[in-house]
């Protein structure tokens, strides 16, 4: 287990350590985040070099705003919410779809998770004939069908295992739109998933 300096401190309170000139109380911030928010961007955006760069302009955004942070708020969601547009500027910019590191691990998960685990919710299950690498992709192609809103739930409830309230508090949006965009990605994943799973379908 990672000892620091900082334990037992709060992301606050190592902030204002860091807005006050300690550069060691940054690199514990980007210490105690590197795992969950480089994991929420690489699925968001659809490969890990990407995310990895999302991850340093994150950051640097929080170094040149840090003066703008009110430091009585919570620090994750004023993180997660950079993070996210940072997500959504680069999917507008694309202009082509690319491939997701599907085989990250979850934090804390004895099995791990892949994006096989979103056919575990209601949504038609995977033809038993297909192996795990061919459901990835599948399950891929159905997630790349989802606009970055939708995405950005689906990645945070069903692989960072987060509550409705947190997904909430970390993309700065109301609890019913949380609610009501996880209703409308999972039914959009899983007429994606009729699609792409079923050739018959395709064409159609």
């Amino acid at each position: 287990m990672r000892s620091s300096a900082f334990d037992g401190r709060s992301d606050e309170e190592v902030f204002v350590d860091f807005r006050s000139g300690d550069k060691a109380a940054y690199r514990e911030l980007i210490e105690r985040y590197h795992d969950d928010l480089l994991r929420f961007l690489t699925r968001l955006v659809g490969d890990r070099a990407a995310a990895e760069d999302l991850f340093q302009e994150t950051f640097l955004q929080i170094h040149l705003s840090a003066d703008t942070f009110d430091a009585s708020r919570r620090f994750r969601p004023w993180l997660f919410t950079i993070a996210a547009n940072k997500g959504r500027d680069l999917l507008r910019k694309r202009k082509r779809r690319r491939t997701v590191e599907l085989s990250a691990p979850l934090k804390g998960s004895e099995r791990g998770a892949s994006m096989v685990d979103l056919l575990e919710i209601d949504v038609p299950a995977p033809d038993e004939r297909l192996d795990a690498s061919e459901q990835d992709r599948l399950v891929q192609l159905a997630l790349d069908d989802l606009g970055a809103p939708l995405r950005e739930v689906l990645v945070l409830g069903y692989f960072q295992r987060l509550s409705y309230a947190r997904i909430a508090e970390d993309l700065g949006i109301p609890l019913g739109t949380v609610k009501s965009r996880m209703h409308a990605a999972v039914a959009a994943f899983a007429r994606s998933w009729q699609r792409v799973s079923r050739p018959d379908l395709r064409d159609e």
